[in-house]
């Protein structure tokens, strides 16, 4: 089941070894209203704890981590009963470790270039469950991955009805809830209960995850996302 959005602040865990890229961090964050920064760690194995002990919202997580890299820590966080969504923060413009990310369980890749204001936003926005990846990035991603065992395109989920199909769809083109209504002839509202509705049913925990599910098991793939 997917989380409801915190109702009191966002509790955020930054986990980086440079201790002044989370000084930077925690500054930046700190001065917005309803973020509040809850713990660091200075590598993988000691978020992993704070998770635990904490249970923030969100975790900022450095990939090149001593002892306990931020790839394996974001696995173990996610394998466990923790709620905290996952954005990994790297210097690495690098397709695979944003492949890496994805198949860790993270909600977002955000490079450490990025501006104080998508920092903020980037927490805010995986906190609500939403996607924090461009749709043309992770079809590039998607594309590179092959599954031997994977269905045949056009595959439909036994749990989904047609119009959740149709919605899964719409979200593997990285379509947005407005977007996904005017294709559909549907309010807002409403996409946003069938949307719930699929990441609930398919066990996925956001929107994310939905286009990464979509294209592993074959219901759309790079440059053919119509339903069978």
């Amino acid at each position: 089941m997917t989380a409801e959005p915190p109702a009191g602040p966002l509790r955020v865990v930054l986990a980086d070894d440079q201790a002044l890229v989370r000084a930077g961090f925690r500054v930046i964050l700190g001065t917005e209203d309803g973020i509040e920064v809850v713990g660091e760690a200075g590598d993988g194995g000691e978020a992993v704890e704070l998770v635990e002990r904490l249970r923030p919202d969100v975790v900022l997580m450095d990939v090149q981590m001593p002892r306990v890299d931020g790839l394996e820590a974001t696995r173990r966080i996610l394998a466990s009963d923790s709620t905290a969504k996952v954005v990994i923060l790297t210097t690495f413009d690098r397709e695979d470790y944003l492949f890496e990310a994805l198949r860790a369980g993270a909600s977002g890749f955000l490079l450490k270039n990025a501006s104080p204001e998508d920092l903020v936003e980037s927490v805010r926005i995986v906190a609500r469950g939403d996607a924090l990846l461009s749709p043309e990035v992770t079809r590039r991603v998607i594309a590179r991955f092959n599954t031997p065992a994977a269905p045949a395109p056009g595959h439909r989920p036994a749990e989904l009805t047609d119009r959740e199909y149709e919605v899964l769809v719409e979200l593997a083109r990285g379509a947005s809830n407005a977007e996904i209504a005017q294709s559909l002839y549907l309010g807002e509202t409403t996409v946003k209960t069938h949307v719930s509705r699929v990441l609930n049913k398919l066990g996925l925990r956001d929107r994310t995850h939905a286009v990464v599910y979509a294209y592993e098991q074959g219901i759309v793939s790079p440059g053919r996302a119509d339903t069978a």
